[in-house]
């Protein structure tokens, strides 16, 4: 962008500058730090120049947006056109406590639902399993039938509302009784939208929420995408997390980097499954984590969409634009929010969402200023979604399409990102013999993930723990006082009320329909087929959730007994 006599002028402009007027003010006083750093430890310059960006070629670098290689965004018009869609994470308690929250946030504005799950459901056992003690609608609402699904989305329109469902080893169960809840309203399956997050690889990285080994998980993925795209077009069957990756302690470039990875494993097992990467790519979306060091995070972002582009072209062969757009959804950073003074998590979450629109996120979820002590009470869901509301409506920030780019410390910081990135998953590809998809799975398989975010987590703590990283409230700035505010508790009788729908449930359904539903699943499993099918007629029958999931621990074992969870 730059030639070499602008750059050489620049140069001697900036020598000049830090003689003149720069050296005398540090030997006067100095700078706050002897060393600056983001919160994954990369030192940042004291100042960025066009030399920093000396290389940067506009057309193949950054381009327009709407256009490869998409770094300044994946439409056009981004924001000025609508803002990103608005989410709340929301689920505690039973079915109708829920619905009851879904409501209430509808009203206030929001534009999506996100639907939070208990663990019980999360690992694909019922509630009046003896696992599940202690459990039931605990952090999430507990869905056991297709009858917690109605009640879920009563008076809910399935063809007005996207709804983003959090939720991986049972992903394809949620995903069926979604699919069979419009079938019985009516509503075409073509117009059903909405995300299932249905991440697998991440959950062996990262979160550690597993019912069946890596491959043959992977290869339930791959039937959920391979339905979707037959049956969904406009719902996203998997959304590719980086998120969990970061709250486990890795760095931006570990998190870009291992769920890029994660995604073109997953291309890769479509591609072994016979499908066409036109088809199936568009509704593949990503899920990333927005933390406190915003230029990091933005550079993180826009790094993303070029890498992205240019694998998905070279690589794995796409020619349709809407294939090689990295469209992604942005949660900010729960690892971040303190118990001690939840107030000031209010301007940790405003700084991250902020972080997430200037890297031109699709989706965001603003987390809520209580949620490091509890489930969100309303007012602080509420001050979470108005949080975004005065971004998109107040700040400006969605007036302008990437309105950080060329910025020589956003850009130089996007370039190092991509290429530490891609030192990462070309490492990745190596330990697959040339498979990303083999790859992970021997990552997996090896510990290399979890030592990689291990060494990372460790060191971040470690600078915590000395003083070098100021966490506010915590290390820094404390006060001597009771800060907690009021928090939401889930009502004791939540148990009971839910095993009394299962009762009933299981009472009222065809006990003949339900065994004859699982034995055809169990002859889908056994020949490899896809189990889409199977499934949605098995929660037709009200199936639980739990009778679905061991048909296939009885096929290929289950993993949970690995690390003495069962």
């Amino acid at each position: 962008m730059y030639d070499d006599e602008e750059l050489s002028a620049i140069r001697e402009a900036k020598e000049s500058w830090e003689a003149a007027t720069l050296d005398p003010t540090l030997d006067r006083h100095g700078e706050r730090k002897s060393r600056f750093a983001t919160v994954s430890n990369r030192e940042v310059d004291r100042l960025y120049t066009p030399e920093d960006v000396a290389d940067l070629d506009y057309d193949e670098d950054l381009g327009f947006p709407g256009e490869e290689p998409y770094t300044r965004g994946v439409y056009p018009t981004m924001y000025r056109g609508r803002t990103w869609t608005m989410r709340q994470f929301a689920g505690f308690g039973t079915a109708e406590e829920t619905n009851e929250r879904f409501r209430y946030l509808i009203d206030e504005g929001q534009t999506g639902l996100s639907t939070a799950f208990d663990m019980p459901s999360l690992m694909g056992i019922d509630s009046d399993d003896k696992m599940s003690l202690g459990e039931v609608g605990k952090e999430g609402v507990a869905v056991d039938t297709l009858r917690d699904m109605e009640v879920l989305f009563d008076g809910i329109d399935l063809a007005e509302v996207s709804t983003s469902f959090t939720i991986n080893p049972s992903a394809p169960v949620i995903y069926a009784m979604y699919v069979a809840l419009a079938d019985r309203r009516g509503v075409p399956r073509e117009e059903l939208r909405g995300t299932l997050q249905n991440d697998m690889l991440k959950e062996f990285i990262a979160q550690k929420e597993w019912v069946i080994p890596p491959e043959p998980s992977l290869d339930l993925v791959t039937d959920t995408i391979e339905f979707a795209v037959a049956e969904t077009p406009k719902f996203k069957p998997i959304s590719v997390s980086g998120y969990h990756i970061r709250e486990a302690g890795s760095t931006a470039v570990q998190e870009l980097a291992f769920t890029l990875a994660d995604g073109f494993a997953y291309v890769e097992a479509c591609l072994d499954r016979g499908l066409d990467v036109d088809q199936f790519a568009p509704q593949l979306s990503f899920f990333f984590n927005s933390h406190n060091s915003l230029f990091e995070e933005v550079a993180k972002f826009r790094a993303a969409r070029r890498i992205y582009a240019t694998v998905m072209d070279e690589w794995y062969g796409a020619e349709a634009d809407a294939s090689k757009q990295l469209k992604f959804h942005t949660q900010t950073a729960g690892q971040s929010l303190t118990a001690q003074q939840p107030l000031n998590n209010v301007a940790r979450v405003t700084i991250q969402a902020l972080a997430g629109v200037l890297g031109g996120t699709q989706s965001l979820h603003t987390n809520s200023f209580d949620e490091a002590l509890a489930l969100p009470s309303e007012q602080a869901v509420r001050v979470a979604l108005r949080t975004q509301q005065i971004i998109a409506e107040e700040s400006g920030a969605a007036d302008i399409v990437d309105p950080l780019g060329g910025s020589f410390a956003v850009e130089s910081l996007t370039d190092e990102t991509e290429a530490e990135a891609m030192a990462y998953i070309e490492e990745i590809r190596e330990m697959g013999d040339g498979s990303v998809r083999d790859g992970v799975l021997r990552g997996i398989d090896q510990g290399y993930f979890h030592r990689e975010i291990q060494e990372s987590a460790y060191e971040y703590q470690e600078r915590v723990d000395d003083g070098e990283e100021t966490v506010v409230g915590v290390n820094a700035y404390e006060i001597d006082e009771d800060t907690r505010p009021d928090l939401l508790k889930v009502d004791e009788t939540t148990r009971e009320r839910q095993l009394d729908r299962l009762e009933s449930v299981k009472a009222e359904r065809d006990d003949d329909a339900v065994a004859a539903s699982l034995d055809d699943l169990r002859d889908a499993v056994a020949a490899g087929e896809n189990v889409m099918p199977e499934i949605v007629t098995a929660v037709k029958a009200y199936a639980t959730m739990g009778e679905i999931m061991e048909v296939f621990e009885a096929e290929h074992g289950a993993y949970r007994e690995r690390i003495g969870v069962a």
